[in-house]
Formats: C-alpha cells, structure tokens, sequence
C-alpha cells in the first residue's frame, strides 16, 4: 500500500470515528482496496483507545496484553493490571504533569531504556511496565510493597528510607495498588458449587 493510500484511508478512519461519535452520517462503505484492510481493522484486539473503560467484571481490553507481558515477566497479571488501573485508569493517552506517560506511565528516560518507543502504543506500554515492574521485584527480593514504592517514587528513595519513603502520595500508590490487585485476584477465582 502506497503513502498515499495510506492517507487516505487515515483520513476515512478519521471521519469515520467522527461520525461515530457525532452520529451526524452513516460510515461509508469500504472500498475494493480498502476491505482487507477494514477486515484487520475490525478484527484487531485492542478497541479504539477512548473506550478503554474497565468492564462491569472488571474486563478490560488490555487483559490480553496484560496476561502475556506478565508471565514473559515473571510478575502476578493482577498486580501488573492493578499498577496499569492506579496509574492511567487504563487510558493510554494518560499523562503526569511530571512527564510519565501511557498506561503504565513511565517517564522518558525510563521508557527509553526499556525500549519502548511509543508510551502511548498500549503494547509498548504494558511490556515497559511489567518489565520495569519485574526489576522492581528483583531490586527488592519479591516484596511487593516495596517493588510498587519504587515504582512511584523511585528505587533510590526506597533504599534510602528502608521501605515506603514517608511520601503521602507513595503510601497511598501503594495502597491503592495492592487493594486493585487482591481485588482482581478474588474475582478471578471461581466460587465454589455447594
């Protein structure tokens, strides 16, 4: 496909979300040499970006992405779904006005050395984070408060102060972090059938 058709069709998808949201006109129809392209598009798993609401069960797009970046990481997916909630409410054009950007809200420098190239490709963003999250874990043997302290405020102030730096904002990252995760875990099990 050329560059120019390529704008093109950005340019029809563009409308198209237009429409949608406005509701002014009905979504022309594909052409000949888009369809194969509308077919991926429709059929691609993650939905347009400014729907990212969590589900009724506490579904969310991601959990696919989520789910395979945790365990090439090593890390609990509840835990790694519950940062991606505390830090963007799973919106990955989300941003800190200290510079962290996407889902798992990393800053620049950070993003960059993990390789992620597009904090706001939610992919890019889930991979940063459960990768940065496992170095964490690792820094910190396996302890999750800690791991989620240096998370926010940096492993320099976690090792400084022995634990959670008596930040108000870390306590309650922290805090709020586990309560997500020991929430997805429980509704995660299945009940039992008496």
């Amino acid at each position: 496909m050329s560059a120019a058709a390529v704008g093109a069709r950005v340019d029809e998808i563009q409308k198209l979300l237009v429409t949608l949201q406005t509701g002014s006109a009905p979504p022309p129809a594909p052409t000949a040499s888009t369809s194969s392209f509308a077919t991926e598009l429709s059929a691609a798993s993650v939905p347009d970006p400014m729907a990212m609401a969590v589900t009724g069960g506490g579904e969310t797009a991601y959990d696919a992405l989520i789910q395979a970046s945790a365990a090439r990481h090593g890390v609990d997916p509840a835990l790694l779904k519950a940062l991606i909630r505390a830090e963007s409410n799973f919106d990955p054009n989300a941003g800190s006005p200290a510079g962290a950007q996407g889902l798992t809200q990393l800053m620049p420098a950070t993003a960059a050395s993990l390789g992620v190239t597009d904090v706001h490709d939610p992919a890019q963003a889930i991979e940063g984070g459960a990768q940065y999250l496992r170095r964490q874990l690792d820094a910190f043997a396996g302890d999750e408060t800690k791991a989620l302290a240096a998370y926010n405020a940096g492993p320099g102030a976690v090792t400084r102060y022995g634990g959670v730096p008596p930040y108000a904002e870390t306590q309650q990252y922290v805090q709020k972090v586990l309560g997500y995760a020991a929430g997805y875990r429980t509704a995660t099990t299945t009940p039992s059938i008496i």
